[in-house]
């Protein structure tokens, strides 16, 4: 899948699950980037802010999106890696840059 593609896939997600692809075009881009070379060197799109064990177990709640993001948004208003940010009129506190 080309990194385009994984970031409408993306987009498509957040946008059913009632948040939304990070508006800093940078960050977005870095972890799409990540997700392909993980997904290129282990066989699945782990997410690149987090340790692969190469236990796959316990390293498939890291998939993108990961078991985790959810909660990480309620909590910070974005998940670890900042893909997914909490859908605000002000996504200044929410925004996770690098």
């Amino acid at each position: 899948m080309k990194a385009e593609q994984l970031r409408q896939v993306m987009g498509r997600y957040a946008e059913s699950q009632g948040f939304e692809l990070n508006p800093d075009e940078e960050v977005v881009d870095s972890v799409i980037q990540g997700l392909l070379r993980n997904e290129a060197k282990y066989g699945y799109r782990y997410c690149p802010c987090r340790v692969v064990t190469d236990d796959r177990t316990k390293d498939a709640k890291l998939i993108c999106p990961c078991a985790y993001h959810r909660d990480e948004i309620k909590m910070m208003g974005h998940c670890h890696c900042g893909l997914f940010v909490a859908k605000t009129s002000n996504h200044s506190t929410n925004r996770r840059t690098r």
